[in-house]
């Protein structure tokens, strides 16, 4: 349906959270206090596709089955504000129906806590609703397998939210207790193979990422080898990737990068074989190429994550667009790549280009584009180019003042080799001439009477 005003998608972790008044749904409770607080469009005949004296006549009945439609409708559309909005409203809603003993509204808690941490990354709002669905399961009368599905998704989403908001402790113990609910689920058949096997690997992965956190890696990698297995046993070879690639992190931080490289380059290879996404290829090769060129002991390494960069540029190209942020950090990993191996020149001319699109995705007065300009300025600076080294730094400290202020140690580093490159003859005559011309323009300005200053009352 049309809205009066644009939904947006938001990224995980963002910032910004879209909230309800529970008073437009005539109940003050605190367990809709706790979303913050949304909208005002409950009312709008444009959102509800009624007339808006038909909709405020209809029964809460039926108003909760039109905001449950058109959360999932919203969803589907990755509408997420407005998806969320929708479920704050069905929470409300839900306890006006059904009261607070019911199993519904657990669910409808548990609904909403799922939202705000798939959709959006907001691990605190997500871990409060799902502490209210598990406060209310103990007194809702329902039958046995729909509170403990209830109480399956609220553990996983517990567990997730705690991961995000680096709650390491409480994130293992809600996979753990994820984990046993789901077998009980299991034995009470209460959940088919498939939605067991996807649930699995939700609880594996989960606890890999906390073990590798904690630093238990031995732990984190056997629980990716348990998700191999499942993926293997039900023959979704195509899914493994990410699992390959979580392994190669955890060896990665484990100082083993031969082992790294095995697990990526098995990635690699399941990602080309199964025509899986092509921005998924493009975060394989770009990670690839990172490693090789860190373990670049061996000769060959160094043509290999040349190879590996240029198809993963290729690939987020393609996928993405040479203006994604992923597209122009792997570009600038690639010249970090080419500087430490000698190939200045083509550093140089790879990041001059992305100049003008770095401008144009991050703002002119950006980390990325004083970044740019510090590269090639350090390039100009050792190649003896003072006069074009000066001019670029100095853009570049500029837009550091602003940015970190003049006291940052980014700041005085670069403003440390500007006032070292204003030293070198070409650039101290450069300034010299300039400073000559500046005072000729002055003084012709005041002889000829534009300078205010000098003109006289009389």
């Amino acid at each position: 349906m049309d809205d009066d005003h644009t939904e947006t998608k938001t990224r995980p972790n963002s910032s910004e959270s879209p909230t309800e008044s529970p008073e437009s749904l005539g109940s003050n409770n605190r367990t809709v206090n706790a979303s913050p607080p949304c909208y005002s469009d409950v009312m709008s005949p444009s959102q509800t596709g009624y007339a808006k004296k038909d909709f405020m006549m209809m029964a809460p009945e039926e108003k909760l089955k039109h905001f449950d439609s058109r959360a999932q409708a919203r969803e589907d559309n990755q509408e997420f504000d407005g998806c969320i909005q929708d479920l704050v409203r069905c929470v409300a809603l839900t306890r006006l129906v059904y009261g607070d003993g019911h199993v519904k509204l657990a669910q409808a808690h548990a609904r909403l806590a799922k939202a705000y941490f798939q959709l959006k990354g907001w691990g605190p709002q997500a871990q409060e609703h799902s502490a209210l669905a598990r406060e209310l399961l103990p007194f809702c009368s329902s039958e046995k397998l729909e509170v403990l599905t209830c109480l399956l998704n609220i553990h996983l989403t517990q567990g997730g939210a705690s991961l995000l908001t680096a709650n390491l402790e409480d994130a293992e113990s809600s996979f753990l207790e994820a984990e046993q609910v789901l077998e009980e689920l299991h034995q009470c058949s209460g959940i088919n193979q498939e939605e067991k096997i996807k649930t699995e690997l939700e609880i594996y992965t989960g606890l890999s990422r906390v073990y590798r956190r904690q630093n238990r890696t031995e732990e984190a990698l056997s629980q990716c080898e348990k998700s191999l297995q499942r993926l293997n046993d039900c023959g979704k070879q195509e899914k493994t990737c990410s699992v390959y690639r979580d392994m190669a992190a955890i060896e990665q931080d484990r100082g083993h990068l031969d082992r790294a490289i095995e697990h990526l380059s098995k990635a690699h290879a399941i990602a080309v074989s199964h025509s899986s996404e092509e921005l998924e290829g493009a975060q394989i090769s770009h990670s690839l190429a990172l490693i090789l060129s860190a373990a670049a002991s061996e000769p060959h390494h160094n043509d290999s994550a040349e190879r590996y960069f240029e198809q993963s540029l290729s690939a987020y190209k393609n996928s993405a667009g040479p203006q994604d942020p992923a597209f122009l950090a792997a570009q600038d990993d690639f010249c970090r790549f080419l500087l430490l191996n000698g190939q200045q020149e083509r550093c140089v001319e790879i990041q001059k280009a992305s100049l003008a699109t770095k401008r144009s995705t991050f703002g002119d007065l950006s980390a990325e584009v004083a970044d740019t300009l510090q590269l090639i300025g350090s390039v100009e600076m050792s190649e003896g180019r003072m006069k074009q080294a000066h001019r670029t730094m100095t853009k570049c400290v500029e837009i550091q003042c602003l940015l970190y202020g003049p006291q940052h140690k980014k700041t005085k580093a670069t403003q440390k080799a500007v006032d070292m490159l204003a030293r070198a003859p070409e650039v101290a005559e450069r300034q010299q001439r300039q400073g000559t011309r500046k005072t000729k323009r002055h003084t012709l300005s005041a002889s000829c009477g534009l300078d205010g200053n000098s003109m006289s009352d009389s």
